[in-house]
């Protein structure tokens, strides 16, 4: 943002960083610290989520503003002189899939995520230099979307093939710090950022009033663990895969990541079979394991006509980032790669619509409606790829008709049928139609 207090500072800074980092490619960095000071954390402020929940010590954004300046100079003293002492994160659970199942997440204190952010912020312009086209997640002008249309495009390209669909059974929980250490050490060898690294690794989760410290991972949730998560994944598996597997491999092939989620598309199936095999040693080596049952291998054919006209059954389908892939006709009647919202996707984002309007039925109806509209429009903003209307269809016409039964359900007198009654209050209170936000672009 042009003209913001600190960015002005602070953009020079990163830029000979990643100057740097793009001249010694090979070196390890040993002088980055520096580059930190009080200009470098109100950006790293400002760049801080405001409204995200407290950790362990309570304290809000708005309380830490009222002292912001004292605060950051303290924390900057702290930070170099090496007195920072990283809280424990407090963890919570969310749902996970199909919502049987939860997620930890780690949340850390306001403070200490200015300070991971700032830290972030320098090793960000570091691995920028080194992270491959392969990876999407949690880099700067990259998002999910740009990894599906890349790999849509790759599919359609190859006209089909064999995706390696893979799961890496807890992936944060159980990434080995000691690994961690010693890829983070190719390239970076500032001691101020691996002290800070180190004890934002061995800070401990508070979870039911008691700090555990495990021996591996790295809480989800906290600004410096998705980079930490790319940072892993690159040496183990982007390098790896681009520079030992792909150079043996008789037929093409793709690799796609996001964060801990990826698949790979071949063009042979001996190919696939062959990477399918050994993928679990090369992850196990850094102590991560491969799911049994969620990782397979399958087959993305494009389909074939017939002689009698009809279409083969010829392939599967696959799930990434929520929508499931597959094959289905243009309206040119051409076949081409679609995503569809994923069924666990899509009854999650239902189970949460009818959690919310179950516990707030009594609130009033317009503040229900605006944030019901705020919830259809970010489903829209996500899933509204081209191709996937019906599914956006079917995710409002579930969302009225839980909002219609549980207003309902406000007392005998205010029984909302789909007659007149209804049609009145939808004209006062209408919800967004679907639309497609995302149309991806054709190979």
């Amino acid at each position: 943002m042009k003209g913001t207090p600190g960015l002005e500072n602070v953009s020079p800074k990163l830029e000979r960083i990643a100057v740097l980092a793009r001249q010694a490619r090979k070196m390890s960095l040993t002088t980055l610290a520096h580059h930190i000071d009080i200009d470098w954390l109100r950006e790293a402020h400002r760049r801080t989520r405001k409204d995200g929940a407290t950790g362990v010590d309570e304290q809000t954004a708005a309380e830490y503003a009222t002292q912001l300046e004292e605060n950051l100079r303290s924390l900057l003293e702290r930070a170099k002189s090496g007195t920072y002492r990283a809280p424990p994160v407090r963890r919570v659970n969310i749902p996970k899939g199909d919502g049987t199942q939860t997620r930890p997440i780690g949340i850390p204190t306001f403070e200490d995520k200015i300070l991971q952010r700032a830290v972030a912020m320098v090793m960000e312009a570091v691995y920028e230099q080194d992270f491959l086209d392969c990876s999407y997640g949690f880099r700067p002008g990259r998002s999910a979307h740009q990894a599906l249309n890349a790999l849509r495009n790759e599919i359609m390209s190859m006209k089909g093939g064999w995706i390696l669909e893979v799961d890496i059974q807890k992936f944060f929980d159980t990434l080995d710090h000691g690994h961690l250490r010693e890829l983070l050490h190719r390239r970076i060898r500032d001691g101020v950022l691996l002290r800070l690294i180190g004890k934002w690794l061995n800070a401990g989760v508070m979870e039911d009033g008691a700090v555990v410290h495990p021996e591996a991972g790295t809480p989800q949730g906290g600004v410096i663990s998705p980079l930490l998560a790319n940072v892993y994944l690159h040496e183990v598996l982007d390098v790896w895969f681009e520079s030992e597997v792909k150079p043996r491999l008789s037929g093409r092939a793709f690799l796609c990541r996001y964060a801990d989620d990826f698949v790979v598309v071949f063009a042979n199936e001996g190919d696939a079979r062959r990477v399918m095999d050994v993928l679990p040693k090369r992850l196990g080596k850094y102590g991560l394991t491969v799911h049994p049952t969620k990782t397979r291998l399958v087959p993305f054919r494009r389909p074939v006509i017939k002689r009698d006209g009809d279409d083969t059954a010829g392939s599967a389908t696959f799930d990434l980032l929520g929508f499931t892939i597959h094959w289905a006709k243009s309206r040119a009647g051409k076949w081409v790669v679609k995503l569809r919202t994923a069924s666990n996707r899509l009854s999650r984002s239902l189970s949460r619509v009818r959690v919310w309007c179950r516990t707030n039925r009594h609130q009033a109806v317009g503040w229900q409606w605006h944030m019901l509209v705020a919830k259809l429009r970010g489903h829209y903003g996500y899933f509204g790829v081209t191709g996937n209307m019906r599914a956006l269809e079917r995710f409002r016409y579930e969302v009225l008709r839980v909002w219609r039964k549980w207003l309902s359900r406000r007392s005998t007198a205010s029984r909302h049928g789909w007659g007149p009654t209804w049609s009145r209050l939808l004209e006062r209170y209408p919800l967004p139609e679907p639309r497609i936000t995302r149309a991806f672009s054709a190979t």
